[in-house]
């Protein structure tokens, strides 16, 4: 068993710590009514609410941004019911582990009938065979899991685990929320009772936080911490919270959601003619680390998808963006990059290649290998005027028109069925002369 492990009797579970202990840590939560936010969990007649208060919880995941409760129910649920309650962190715990708490669970259920509640911080670490380890256990209610994640359950959470588990999302807190809790830390004999803070620090608390809550604790501890260097005494002022900020702190990682909601943000942006969403989803992406190479990619391929012959050199623009990016890279890239952005947004839009792309696939597969028409197979090769190769073929360049009126389609498809144009930009002025040929061809 390792230290990662424990199981505190009850009159232990309040979630007291030590007086050195980070802010955050010594304002955890004890009881449902001290937790702030999540009220569509834990609100009066919330779900999570009444499993807890009826002590009838069953495996649960829950999934949320850092900083936004998922530790401190975990802690509060330890406090309020009768079952054991184990803990595990996917960091540092493995396999092992995993097999100890069941038998752990399955021995106190056998000596005194009392179920286990096994809280797993961060249970994405955990690999597919550690989680498989739980299977069983959670399946005939040994174990009544508690799985806390800051990444996508449906990407990192197998699917038999979580289909045994009830779902729970948890948001960033509101602005509100967060005043709350450092109107606390001043008052509560836990935190940091005595410390004044202005209107324009706790302001700039809260902005920075950005619904972290444990974020905004920190920056108000280094912020009294400094002041008292400063021999401020207990007065928190905006321009000590500004010097133990280092920015903005921006959630994002570039294999989970983050990074798939802001591209998708992006992109919908750019396809929805919106150059200030465009630019700013760009931007931000930027700031967080995002390769710049893969959004130059992703400009190009809308350049095709959705702006296509309504502006034939939005392909252009974007092209030019990303070898720009490698002749110059960031940060002057970003002019480039915002060019190609603001480009593409303000384009008049066409999905017509993606249809035409689409059909084109749909006869390929319903077609197979339908026959080239004889008029346009090579006939160069010794032998292909016997067979017939290149018989009746009409070259565009001997008609006064450029355009003559033969098949260049396999039997089973006719002109029109692939490609039809779209209606915005350039698009119907370039293909005006096609249609009116087809109409005189029919």
């Amino acid at each position: 068993m390792t230290s990662s492990l424990f199981d505190p009797p009850p009159q232990d579970r309040s979630g007291d710590v030590d007086a050195d202990a980070p802010l955050a840590a010594r304002l955890r939560p004890r009881t449902l009514d001290e937790v702030v936010g999540q009220a569509h969990l834990i609100g009066p007649g919330a779900p999570l609410r009444v499993a807890i208060e009826a002590d009838r919880l069953r495996s649960v995941v829950l999934w949320g941004p850092p900083g936004t409760g998922k530790t401190s129910l975990a802690q509060v649920i330890a406090g309020a019911t009768r079952a054991g309650f184990l803990r595990l962190s996917a960091v540092t715990a493995g396999v092992k582990d995993v097999r100890a708490a069941v038998e752990q669970a399955r021995a106190r259920l056998a000596a005194n009938g009392r179920r286990t509640v096994l809280f797993i911080d961060e249970i994405h670490r955990f690999n597919k065979s550690q989680q498989d380890a739980l299977l069983p256990a959670v399946e005939d209610g040994l174990l009544v899991l508690i799985g806390a994640t800051t990444e996508n359950p449906s990407f990192e959470v197998n699917a038999p685990l979580l289909s045994r588990s009830l779902l729970y999302r948890l948001e960033p807190l509101a602005d509100d929320d967060v005043r709350t809790l450092l109107r606390r830390a001043t008052s509560d004999e836990r935190g940091l009772p005595g410390v004044v803070v202005d209107d324009d620090a706790t302001a700039a608390l809260v902005a920075a936080a950005d619904g972290d809550a444990r974020a905004a604790l920190t920056g108000l501890e280094g912020a009294a911490l400094l002041a008292a260097e400063r021999g401020a005494g207990h007065s928190v002022t905006v321009e000590m919270v500004t010097a133990v900020l280092a920015g903005p702190r921006l959630r994002y990682d570039k294999a989970a959601d983050n990074h798939y909601d802001q591209v998708s943000a992006f992109i919908k942006s750019l396809r929805g003619s919106d150059p200030d969403a465009a630019l700013y989803w760009l931007v931000r992406m930027l700031a967080a680390g995002e390769d710049p190479r893969f959004l130059a990619r992703r400009m190009i391929i809308l350049a095709g998808e959705d702006i296509g012959l309504a502006d034939p050199a939005a392909l252009q623009v974007a092209v030019a963006a990303f070898q720009a990016l490698d002749v110059v890279g960031l940060p002057e890239a970003r002019f480039a990059l915002g060019e190609a952005a603001l480009y593409l947004a303000l384009a008049p839009k066409s999905n017509s290649l993606t249809r035409a792309l689409g059909r084109a696939d749909e006869a390929v597969a319903r077609l197979g290998n339908a026959a080239v028409p004889a008029p346009l197979r090579d006939a160069h090769y010794r032998g292909a005027a016997r067979l017939g190769h290149g018989r009746g073929y009409r070259y565009p360049h001997d008609d006064p028109r450029g355009w003559v009126d033969q098949q260049h389609l396999p039997d089973g498809l006719a002109p029109g069925d692939i490609y039809t144009q779209g209606e915005h930009g350039r698009e119907p002025s370039l293909l005006r002369w096609l249609q009116e040929r087809r109409h005189h061809q029919r």
